[in-house]
């Protein structure tokens, strides 16, 4: 029987799992889109991974991260519940030795994270302005009639790019328009919109930080080839992609269960049978002082499996007696 580990990144735009080995083999992966249910693209990703299973293993560990850690790690009962930036943190290091730099890119938000002999050191975020994540250059593919697998492509065989605005995502939909009136060809507006988006990136989180190389790109972006060529001439050195860039979080979730399960043997994996579960998540909110606190409850097959979001503790402290009263 050969041993796993799981790792989920639940997003707000895609949910990832991963199953790995002892040996750092990924058996299984699955990218499947969130779409405002993480419930069900948790239990989605649980079915897609099983089927791809192939002889006997035993889950020792179990990690969550992403938007949706919390909520995933209640449903499949994680060991390990960690933020993005130390999931992809530990992914990138297991990647490229002595990793400095890391991009990630991913449906609605983007992120710079810098290392320091291999321990994180600074990162920023941009979780408001979509120019440049996955989605705004989604709706850019489709305005322009090609597939976003194209988009990249295309623009690497632009041989007269245009300057196109990207500081903010209206502002570029718009002056893209207007390079379209203006007759200009599609590839070289698409490789001045990889630009500009690149630009946009690095100024609003790369100013004023050392960007030092090896410099690591994932995320769903990381498979666009033109803006890939475009952070390459910014910075004027190479950007690896990982060759599972699109799922890196689940990566780092496998490889943060397996240190756990080093250390404890036993998991608090619910198995994948849980797939199969009906899940009912409740919201209150309690008056019983002034900080109005929003309970959250989660539900499985009628019974309450846990709550949270009480600054108290007074009523996920109460869950193990109420599940007595219910059973």
């Amino acid at each position: 029987m050969e041993n796993c580990y799981l790792g989920i990144d639940v997003g707000s735009v895609s949910t990832n799992v991963v199953l790995m080995n002892d040996q750092n083999k990924i058996l299984g992966k699955v990218y499947t889109a969130t779409q405002g249910k993480p419930i069900d693209a948790v239990k989605r990703g649980l079915k897609e991974i099983s089927g791809q299973i192939k002889g006997d293993i035993q889950v020792k560990g179990v990690a969550t991260t992403g938007s949706g850690r919390h909520l995933a790690s209640m449903i499949v009962g994680a060991d390990v519940v960690k933020n993005e930036i130390t999931a992809h943190g530990i992914a990138a290091l297991n990647f490229v030795k002595g990793v400095r730099t890391i991009f990630e890119i991913g449906g609605q938000d983007s992120k710079i994270i810098l290392l320091k002999d291999g321990i994180i050191s600074d990162f920023a975020m941009n979780t408001v302005c979509a120019a440049g994540t996955g989605s705004f250059l989604d709706r850019q593919a489709a305005r322009l009639g090609i597939d976003i697998s194209e988009f990249g492509q295309q623009a690497l065989t632009s041989k007269n790019p245009v300057r196109v605005a990207g500081r903010c995502a209206v502002f570029a939909e718009s002056d893209m328009i207007h390079k379209q009136q203006l007759g200009h060809n599609q590839e070289d507006i698409i490789k001045g919109l990889c630009d500009a988006l690149v630009r946009n990136f690095l100024n609003n989180l790369g100013k004023g930080k050392d960007l030092a190389g090896p410099i690591v790109f994932q995320g769903g972006v990381a498979a666009n080839a033109g803006i890939k060529k475009s952070f390459e001439e910014a910075l004027n050195q190479e950007i690896f992609v990982p060759p599972h860039h699109e799922v890196m979080g689940a990566i780092g979730c496998c490889l943060l269960a397996k240190e756990h399960a080093a250390k404890k043997n036993n998991t608090n994996f619910q198995g994948f049978e849980i797939m199969n579960s009906g899940y009912e998540v409740r919201g209150m909110e309690c008056e019983d002082c002034s900080n109005l606190c929003e309970v959250v409850e989660i539900i499985r097959d009628g019974i309450l499996m846990s709550r949270w979001g009480d600054k108290c503790g007074k009523w996920s402290n109460q869950v193990k007696s109420d599940v007595e009263k219910l059973a």
